[in-house]
């Protein structure tokens, strides 16, 4: 009798074993996906980012010396101070859209917080 209630509980803690590394492994897979998804995500954001800085420059400093051209003879003075508190307005805004940008940022890997919060509620009582 002995013998089997003990080859019983060897049986139950080797699936328990079992059930616990399958969670687990499901979890470490799920996190290496969303790792390479955040990868993947970031340095999209840096490409286009910079690509659109690249062209943002160019167009900003072709648009300011047609400003310029325009109102070089008679508002010269005007045209510079104009452009200049135009350019720092625009940097302010940005300034204060990276700020809450950087703070509003969710966790990247929810899911597999997710996850382990609904694992850890099966298994407690």
């Amino acid at each position: 009798m002995e013998s089997e209630s003990n080859g019983t509980g060897s049986a139950s803690s080797k699936r328990l074993g079992a059930a616990v590394l399958g969670l687990l492994h499901g979890h470490v897979e799920l996190f290496g996906i969303e790792l390479q998804e955040q990868k993947a995500r970031t340095l999209s954001l840096l490409l286009f980012a910079g690509l659109a800085l690249v062209f943002a420059l160019l167009l900003l400093v072709a648009l300011s010396a047609l400003v310029l051209v325009l109102l070089w003879d008679s508002y010269r003075l005007a045209g510079v101070i104009g452009l200049c508190v135009f350019y720092g307005l625009a940097a302010l805004f940005c300034a204060l859209r990276l700020k809450a940008a950087v703070y509003d940022e969710s966790s990247p890997f929810s899911s597999t917080l997710e996850e382990l919060a609904k694992d850890r509620e099966r298994l407690l009582p």
